[in-house]
């Protein structure tokens, strides 16, 4: 087991580890307990009661936050004619088609999203290798690969966040900054909170969201009462 440093137990000791807090008081106290030396993010986890292992219950898709990430994007297109015109319009860090493929074959990944359009597909196909592992390949469930490339890019420059259930039933979001104000988190946390109520399927039985916390890039976790976070 690794070591926690000495401003990890601190901050632990803060946190009674065995309540539900607050959503705002728990983002609160998130803030209050952060001390890394830049301006951390601030992510939610939840462990749902569903079985990813089925079809109809692996939850993913992807959304605006009210008040974005705090986090610039650098997003690359496969587009080309039109569409590529349109993405580079849109703010689009770096567009191309066959020549972008053979860049990013050649080991170059100096981005964080990826669209594609669906006539780019056969090409990007042969990165799978190389973006899959990273979570980078673009799929239609989170709208990175779409006719209308340019939403797609003002999507994800506006503050879009990908979320998937992944092998343990959890789900890893960014909602912020440490930075942001506390009212601005909820904000984000609650229009999350909503998309994941709402992706709940059909077929998952017994109790939904088994548990939520919230924690800063090093901070410990802060258990949410989620029934708080629409309120």
């Amino acid at each position: 087991m690794a070591k926690k440093s000495k401003k990890f137990v601190a901050a632990l000791e803060k946190v009674d580890r065995e309540k539900q807090y607050d959503a705002t008081e728990a983002l609160e106290l998130v803030k209050e307990i952060d001390y890394a030396g830049f301006d951390a993010t601030i992510e939610v986890a939840y462990r749902l009661g569903v079985d990813p292992k089925q079809a109809d219950q692996q939850i993913r898709g992807a959304m605006v936050l009210p008040h974005g990430t705090g986090k610039t994007q650098t997003v690359i297109v496969f587009a080309k004619g039109d569409a590529a015109k349109a993405a580079e319009e849109a703010g689009a860090d770096f567009v191309g088609d066959s020549d972008l493929v053979e860049k990013v074959q050649g080991g170059w990944l100096d981005f964080d999203v990826v669209v594609a359009a669906p006539d780019m597909m056969a090409e990007v196909g042969k990165l799978g290798r190389v973006l899959g592992p990273k979570g980078l390949m673009p799929n239609p469930k989170t709208g990175t690969v779409t006719p209308d490339v340019a939403k797609a890019v003002n999507d994800i420059k506006a503050g879009q966040v990908t979320y998937r259930v992944d092998r343990q039933s959890n789900v890893h979001v960014p909602i912020g900054k440490v930075s942001f104000d506390t009212d601005k988190l909820k904000e984000n946390l609650a229009a999350l909170h909503d998309v994941i109520v709402k992706a709940k399927p059909a077929s998952s039985k017994g109790v939904y969201i088994k548990n939520m916390a919230v924690a800063s890039t090093f901070g410990p976790g802060v258990k949410v009462d989620n029934s708080t976070v629409l309120k």
